[in-house]
């Protein structure tokens, strides 16, 4: 994730993901190619991991990230792996809202 969408090094596509991705994002279509034109144009684009854990054959992340939205957004993202590469993706994308404009006053990541 650092090495695509951090450094924008495309390669890492061929090392970690692989054919055929299925996106669930409603923004996004199926396929890597996606990723290789998307990617190149995430201005100001940053990701903050907050917590990542893996259960089988799914890794999940809660992260803080700037620059997919206008303003930062929490996501969590769920990942699919086969034979140790990312095959499919869901994910939830909310407004980070702070603690004082809460209902609970908690922190959102």
């Amino acid at each position: 994730m650092r090495e695509l969408f951090a450094d924008k090094d495309l390669t890492a596509i061929d090392r970690y993901w692989a054919e055929p991705y299925i996106q669930h994002s409603p923004q996004m279509p199926n396929g890597l190619d996606t990723l290789r034109n998307v990617v190149p144009n995430l201005e100001g684009f940053s990701w903050e991991p907050q917590r990542i854990a893996a259960q089988g054959d799914l890794v999940f992340t809660h992260s803080i990230v700037h620059g997919w939205a206008p303003n930062p957004v929490a996501i969590v993202d769920i990942f699919r792996l086969d034979n140790g590469r990312i095959v499919e993706h869901w994910d939830v994308v909310q407004d980070i809202v702070s603690p004082e404009e809460s209902a609970n006053g908690n922190t959102m990541v």
